[in-house]
């Protein structure tokens, strides 16, 4: 039986010492035990509950093919999003709370209502979205040398960092998503291209799963909440002191700067 405790003490401790841990699959948590690694969530999420963060959403990884590909997990997963883990359009993030962060342009859904059933249709997500947005996931992970698993990455609330919002909102009946191209650019140069049809064909596609999921596990998807929909090309790691910007075609522009680690 899995020690939730212990591994998700582990993980915390990884969040306070800025050190990474060796991969929790095998010993610490059966391989494939998704069962197991989202008690290890959850059991963590209860505690920054209690320790005063505010749940904002949820984050939606693992969509897609570039980034499974890259770890050889084909599933998606979920995480919770924190109202701390929002960082301004335009702002700087400082690399010394990070350990190994990535980044990946993303659509943000803003639902306008609840989505508490156990079936979610496309048009079920479509009445419920009050807008959306462009968005840049900073993804990060208390796992050494990102050598994940499905089990690790859940296990470490999907691999969650911080997050920056677009602040133009747009109907989501106004966005061909599918279609929609991304770019994300540092220093004006492409280092990630891709696509809605990345996202689970669809990002809508992305969020009536999860929207399901939560549902079935007692805790569905309510209005007001933020959810990011999944990467819309590969990742790419950060370099210190850069500026990434995604474009989104129909969405626009959202944009994040780093500090470099001696300023951390």
């Amino acid at each position: 039986m899995t020690d939730v405790a212990r591994v998700a003490g582990l993980l915390r401790s990884a969040y306070e010492s800025g050190t990474p841990v060796p991969p929790l699959r095998g010993d610490l948590l059966p391989v494939g035990d998704v069962d197991a690694a989202y008690a290890v969530q959850q059991a963590q999420v209860a505690d920054w509950l209690a320790a005063g963060r505010r749940r904002v959403g949820a984050k939606i990884g693992l969509t897609s093919p570039a980034v499974q590909q890259a770890f050889g997990v084909y599933q998606p997963d979920f995480g919770v999003l924190f109202a701390d883990m929002a960082v301004p359009d335009g702002g700087e993030v400082d690399l010394g709370g990070l350990i190994q962060p990535r980044v990946e342009a993303e659509v943000a859904f803003v639902l306008g209502a609840d989505l508490p059933f156990e079936r979610v249709t496309v048009a079920d997500v479509i009445r419920a979205t009050d807008h959306i947005l462009p968005a840049v996931e900073i993804v990060d992970s208390r796992i050494a040398g990102w050598d994940i698993s499905i089990v690790d990455t859940v296990a470490d609330n999907a691999s969650s960092g911080l997050f920056v919002l677009g602040n133009q909102p747009r109907r989501l009946s106004d966005v061909d998503l599918r279609v929609a191209g991304m770019v994300l650019e540092q220093a004006g140069e492409p280092v990630s291209v891709g696509a809605g049809a990345a996202c689970l064909g669809n990002p809508v596609h992305a969020v009536a799963w999860l929207a399901q999921t939560l549902a079935a596990a007692g805790s569905p998807l309510a209005a007001g909440d933020v959810v990011l929909s999944g990467a819309l090309g590969p990742m790419v790691s950060v370099t210190p002191g850069a500026a990434y910007e995604a474009r989104i075609s129909g969405l626009g522009s959202v944009r994040v700067c780093f500090g470099t680690r001696e300023e951390a």
